[in-house]
């Protein structure tokens, strides 16, 4: 049977200060009115029934899905003890579907991306349950690149697949090159962005954690045993305290001889960064705005305002982020480093308490 789930277990500190650890970036509502939680669960559902959605996330935002997704039962709710990064959350639920259907299809999707094209997307994720199941592959979803992007995972495209879609088999998984390597990617034409979106069965995914992540595939084992019995949780939270994360990225997709990539024709954004973000704001004099702002002999800058006029007079290439009780004022190619600023207030006794 085919299963979605969906990865919302992430802090989303790339997005600080709008994005804090009582309100992640998935339950923000950043592009329309409903969160990316929420719009990833709307863009899902002519794919696979409600029974059949499942989310995983870590345990202090459990009850934040449940007030955010009411029509889903609790027990399609997955709350981990602490984050071990993707390899171990996508491992716990392929554990915990296997217990309940030896046949599962499970479909992966991040909880921040922003699509647009319904019916390609739809059929796409379709071919790849195809592809899934007929040639248990383990599938990911590829997006020709615009632009040399360090942030994302590069996917080189091999032999082409015999199907009804423009599908490859993966020759080579590159995580987030750096600005170099990307532009080489790009001039070479034969190679996609990893969207982060997998399907594949579940007893196929673990079969490759077992060859690849042996440490990993003993933990998930152990919980496998305990599945459904009433030390479930407390075998879980043993096991996580002794795993050593990883991404599914690093840990198989860099090493599966089982990959294939569909080249996608819909439209996709990974909403992780203001640089991503600052795409779907208004425009004014070559800034990207929203709230209350007034520019003048400014540009390249994207400004984020809550009840604060800000105003900027003479700036460039800078971020400004007006959020609560913090406001953030960073150089714009700072970017990708902002997760590292978090961990420092993280650790500070004086300013801790606004992560």
């Amino acid at each position: 049977m085919l299963y979605a789930l969906i990865l919302a277990g992430g802090r989303g500190t790339r997005l600080y200060p709008l994005s804090r650890s009582n309100k992640p970036k998935q339950f923000l509502k950043l592009i329309n009115n409903k969160s990316f939680l929420r719009n990833t669960i709307d863009r899902i559902k002519p794919i696979v029934s409600k029974d059949n959605i499942y989310i995983v996330t870590n345990e202090d935002y459990f009850h934040k899905v449940k007030t955010e997704l009411p029509e889903l039962d609790e027990k399609n709710i997955f709350a981990e003890p602490s984050n071990k990064e993707t390899a171990t959350c996508i491992g716990l639920s392929a554990v915990k579907l296997l217990k309940k259907d030896k046949d599962a299809v499970m479909m992966v999707f991040p909880s921040d991306h922003y699509i647009n094209g319904e019916k390609a997307f739809i059929d796409t994720i379709q071919q790849a349950v195809e592809i899934a199941e007929k040639r248990r592959g383990i599938v990911t979803i590829g997006i020709e690149p615009t632009r040399p992007e360090t942030g994302y995972g590069y996917i080189q495209m091999g032999s082409r697949v015999n199907t009804g879609m423009t599908t490859y088999r993966v020759e080579r998984f590159t995580e987030k090159p750096n600005l170099e390597v990307a532009k080489d990617f790009m001039l070479k034409g034969t190679y996609l962005w990893n969207s982060g979106i997998f399907v594949m069965r579940a007893d196929v995914l673990l079969r490759e954690i077992e060859k690849y992540l042996p440490k990993l595939y003993k933990n998930l084992m152990e919980i496998y045993q305990h599945i459904g019995m009433e030390d479930e949780a407390e075998v879980i939270k043993e096991q996580y305290a002794i795993i050593d994360g990883i991404s599914i990225d690093f840990g198989i997709m860099q090493k599966t001889r089982k990959g294939y990539v569909i080249k996608c024709e819909f439209e996709w954004d990974d909403i992780g960064t203001f640089e991503s973000v600052a795409r779907f704001l208004s425009h004014f004099r070559g800034n990207n705005v929203t709230g209350k702002t007034f520019l003048e002999e400014s540009e390249n800058c994207t400004i984020f305002s809550g009840d604060k006029l800000i105003i900027g007079f003479g700036i460039k290439d800078l971020v400004i982020v007006e959020s609560d009780d913090v406001i953030l004022v960073m150089d714009r190619n700072k970017d990708q480093e902002i997760k590292h600023l978090v961990n420092k207030l993280k650790d500070d006794a004086e300013t801790n308490k606004y992560v």
